[in-house]
This record gives structure tokens, C-alpha cells and sequence, in this order.
């Protein structure tokens, strides 16, 4: 296997646990585990241990779903986004049974313990509040409006997907999606 795909499988099984249980009690054995990778591989790959893993990994982890929402921008309206996002967030759940979560939200919330991944965590939120600003601009909505939609979209969806893990159901994720869509439908 080459170097970069072990690197990465790693990458992946630290985004996998810390969507499991958070960046804190995830520990560097599981993390191999998950990746199949030797454990003395974790420092090749990230010689400053767990922090600079688990920033690596939330940064990866972010750098896609700012890939996917591009991707989606490309070829939808607003409800259609909303409607992908929420399905993404929604099926992560419910294949999980309720386990997963956004790992970016863990690295949010477990911000002190590790600065490396709150930074890649406020970097990706930054990253996909511009995505969408500029979307919403471009349908046609004021840039401060644009501005609005943006966080109101990301900041919903990861509460509602928060609420959503805590109460075993998708209803926090189902009623925020459609408040979101008649939101970006609505005229300007």
C-alpha cells in the first residue's frame, strides 16, 4: 500500500471515530484499528500526535463537503441543495443508527483540547458559508442576504443533525429542511 493511502485510510478512520465519539475519547488505538494501518504509522504520518491528526482529519473532512457542496452548486436550485444536504446528514444517521455525527461539530465543541482541529473547524465552517453566500448571491439574493441564508443553513442543519443523534430521529433534520426550503424559495 502506498504511502499516501495509508495516510489517508488513517485520515478517514479518525473522521469515522470522531463522528462515532467525538475527538476526546477517541484514542489512537481505535484510530489504527479503524484504518488497518501499524501503530507505530501514526507518527510517520503525524509525528505531533493525536492534535495534529484530528486537525487533519477535520480538515479533510471539510475540504469535502466543501467539494460536494460545489459539486451541487453546479446543478441545483436552493431547495435542491437543501434538500441534498439535509439527505446526506439524515442517511449518515440513520445508517449509523443514530451513532454518527459531523465531525466538525465534535471538533467545535471539543475546541480546547484540541486547537489544531477547532482551527480546521473554523476554517471549514468559513469555507462552506462562502460556498453558499455565494450561491445564494448568485440566485439572485442581496449580498448580505446571501450572507444570512449561509449561516442559517449550516448553523441549522448541525444543530438539527445534533438534536436528531440525541433524540434517535430525524425529525429535528426532516422539519429544519423544510423550513429551509420555503426560506430560499421564498422571493427576494
Amino acid at each position: 500500500m502506498a504511502d499516501s493511502d495509508s495516510r489517508t485510510l488513517m485520515l478517514v478512520g479518525a473522521i469515522n471515530a470522531f463522528r462515532e465519539h467525538g475527538i476526546a475519547t477517541t484514542s489512537l488505538t481505535e484510530i489504527v484499528e479503524r484504518s488497518g494501518a501499524p501503530r507505530g504509522s501514526v507518527y510517520h504520518y503525524f509525528p505531533e500526535g493525536k492534535g495534529q491528526l484530528a486537525g487533519e482529519a477535520v480538515a479533510y473532512f471539510g475540504r469535502g463537503v466543501s467539494a460536494a457542496i460545489s459539486s451541487m452548486i453546479a446543478q441545483s436550485s436552493p431547495p435542491e441543495i437543501i434538500d441534498a444536504v439535509v439527505t446526506i446528514f439524515r442517511n449518515s444517521l440513520v445508517e449509523s443508527d443514530f451513532t454518527s455525527s459531523c465531525p466538525v461539530a465534535a471538533a467545535a465543541v471539543e475546541g480546547a483540547s484540541t486547537p489544531a482541529a477547532l482551527t480546521a473547524a473554523g476554517e471549514s465552517f468559513t469555507s462552506w458559508e462562502s460556498l453558499l453566500t455565494s450561491f445564494f448571491w448568485q440566485q439572485g439574493q442581496p449580498s448580505e442576504t446571501a450572507a444570512q441564508w449561509a449561516t442559517v443553513v449550516i448553523a441549522s442543519i448541525e444543530g438539527a443533525t445534533l438534536m436528531a443523534k440525541a433524540q434517535h430521529t430525524t425529525a429535528p433534520l426532516d422539519r429544519i429542511g423544510a423550513h429551509l426550503k420555503a426560506l430560499v424559495s421564498a422571493p427576494s
